[in-house]
């Protein structure tokens, strides 16, 4: 049983009482969810919302997706920094309520512009979720201790892109679009007020670090020169674009191209539960066989499926059963690279964790974004776009992936926690 003592370096200031273990766990899992509800649970209304705002191109709706995922990027950046500066609590506590009024704002937005401008608002607020909630983690536990409290928490994140799409159908089948932003408005408050009255400051005061440009400055180099850094931040925006490819599109592709309808949920479920089963394979595989077996082989691997997929649409072959299981089986790979990636770029940043884990966060998402946008806005009633756009990533990510170990795949087994420098 895993005990709910805090980080035996830390003092009893940085502890998360009057919490016990349980409720943490479920608190953290509850923030990191906020993120992903604000994306998956939009899909459903976005033809809805089309129709409501007057939008000739069907195309533009997916921007409502992509606003919220920009705002997202420019958030980490600055959240981290503000976090050492003044606290956990009080950015965690404002990035919430920026997220649950910009919701608000949303459900009376009269224009697309005015929407888009909200969304991105949410977007920025919605940053505290992923990047302070990890340091909070981090201020009470260490070790295996952090990792069981972060392998609980996604064993709940992991559920939220499974049924959310579902939640979002049910809700606008009975309730109007701007329902969807009151209900995310509802858990942000919800969940400001737990935070509020139950936990406490968890990094201590003389940890705080003041912001300096010099030392953010000498932070950017030390990570811009590390070829491992670099490659596998790029890697891991890349990949990361290939699942936006298909999020941005998967209403149009399941519900339309594929003639899903109101059941598309269904089979967005079906491929997102693969992400799931790929984080329980890496958890259980990575201390035996590295985090660079794992990652290379699922990146190659990618790429042989992204080359069968395109096949099919050329010669006009791909079915909806095929579709769906060179869909489920790329969604598995993806999930494979993830905290890989994210770890092996993060692996020489020992001494500026903190710093690091903000600028690449946004660094991937801004890349993620880019390829994902190119996707959505070609959409064309075909499959090829998402097609081609898989073919990129995967051509691209091996290129990374060569430069960061200087031509060399499969290399010597990496230990998948690595000690901080």
């Amino acid at each position: 049983m895993v005990s709910s003592r805090p980080n035996p370096s830390a003092s009893s200031f940085s502890n998360h009482r009057p919490m016990g273990f349980a409720e943490f766990v479920a608190l953290v899992a509850s923030l990191m969810a906020l993120n992903a509800l604000a994306v998956d649970m939009m899909m459903p209304a976005l033809p809805d919302i089309g129709r409501a705002l007057g939008l000739l191109n069907d195309n533009d709706r997916q921007t409502v997706l992509t606003a919220f995922i920009v705002g997202f990027g420019f958030g980490q950046l600055a959240v981290g920094p503000l976090s050492d500066r003044y606290g956990r609590k009080p950015v965690l506590i404002y990035g919430l309520l920026i997220y649950s009024l910009a919701s608000v704002l949303c459900a009376f937005a009269q224009s697309f512009d005015t929407l888009l401008a909200a969304r991105f608002v949410c977007g920025l607020g919605a940053a505290a979720t992923r990047v302070v909630i990890i340091a909070v983690v981090r201020d009470c536990y260490a070790g295996r201790q952090m990792a069981s409290v972060m392998s609980l928490a996604m064993m709940v994140f992991i559920a939220v892109p499974v049924i959310a799409p579902s939640v979002g159908q049910v809700v606008v089948l009975i309730w109007p679009w701007q329902s969807i932003f009151t209900l995310l408005a509802g858990a942000g408050i919800l969940i400001t007020i737990w935070l509020a009255l139950r936990l406490p400051e968890t990094l201590r005061p003389d940890n705080r670090l003041p912001i300096e440009l010099r030392s953010l400055g000498r932070a950017f180099r030390a990570l811009i020169a590390n070829r491992q850094t670099v490659g596998y931040t790029l890697a891991g925006g890349l990949m990361q674009g290939g699942m936006y490819s298909f999020l941005l599109s998967a209403q149009q592709i399941l519900g339309e191209y594929f003639g899903l309808g109101n059941y598309f949920p269904l089979a967005f479920a079906a491929a997102a539960l693969t992400i799931s089963l790929s984080s329980f394979i890496n958890a259980r595989f990575v201390g035996r066989l590295g985090m660079r077996v794992l990652s290379h082989g699922a990146a190659v691997t990618f790429m042989i499926l992204a080359i069968i997929m395109t096949t099919l649409i050329l010669l006009d072959r791909l079915s909806f059963p095929s579709f769906m299981t060179i869909l489920a089986a790329i969604t598995f790979l993806i999930g494979l690279t993830f905290a890989n990636f994210n770890a092996l770029a993060m692996e020489p940043q020992g001494r500026i964790a903190g710093t690091a884990s903000s600028f690449l966060g946004a660094v991937t998402t801004f890349i993620a974004v880019m390829i994902a946008a190119g996707v959505a806005y070609a959409y064309n009633g075909t499959l090829v776009p998402l097609a081609a756009g898989y073919i990129f990533v995967g051509v691209s990510v091996l290129a990374v992936i060569c430069f960061a170990e200087k031509g060399r795949l499969f290399g010597p087994h990496s230990s998948p926690h690595p000690p901080a420098k």
